[in-house]
């Protein structure tokens, strides 16, 4: 039997130290209120959608905030699970995207957080309304 080729080889060995849904929530969690993001919200997303598991909602006071908080994320989830996020937003700062593969995560400042009102729409309507 052939010996897998690299590409093979590195495919199977991060598929084998991922981290599970709930294990990569936790850490993002934990991250998110080390670096003091505010108005945390976590959405279950298993069986509404096939964009993730979960996802994440948090404020930074400012675009300087926003952006640390994505970098100590990212850099975090790579030190601990190897992972390579993609991200989209961070050079602005209003609003970062982390694709976290099985969490997404979006970080906001207040104001345009409460523009888009993203939790409206994937939070579950109240019963009545």
């Amino acid at each position: 039997m052939a010996a897998p080729a690299a590409d093979d080889r590195a495919a199977y060995l991060a598929a084998e130290t991922a981290p599970d849904s709930e294990t990569l929530l936790a850490h993002i969690l934990s991250s998110l209120d080390d670096d003091k993001a505010e108005d945390i919200v976590q959405i279950d997303l298993r069986g509404k959608s096939s964009i993730g598991d979960y996802m994440v909602i948090a404020s930074g006071r400012s675009t300087r905030q926003v952006a640390a908080i994505a970098q100590n994320m990212t850099d975090r989830l790579k030190q601990d699970f190897g992972l390579i996020c993609r991200v989209e937003g961070k050079d602005i700062g209003d609003w970062v995207l982390i694709d976290a593969d099985d969490v997404i995560v979006h970080i906001f400042r207040p104001e345009v957080r409460e523009f888009y009102q993203l939790e409206k729409m994937w939070m579950p309507k109240a019963p009545n309304a």
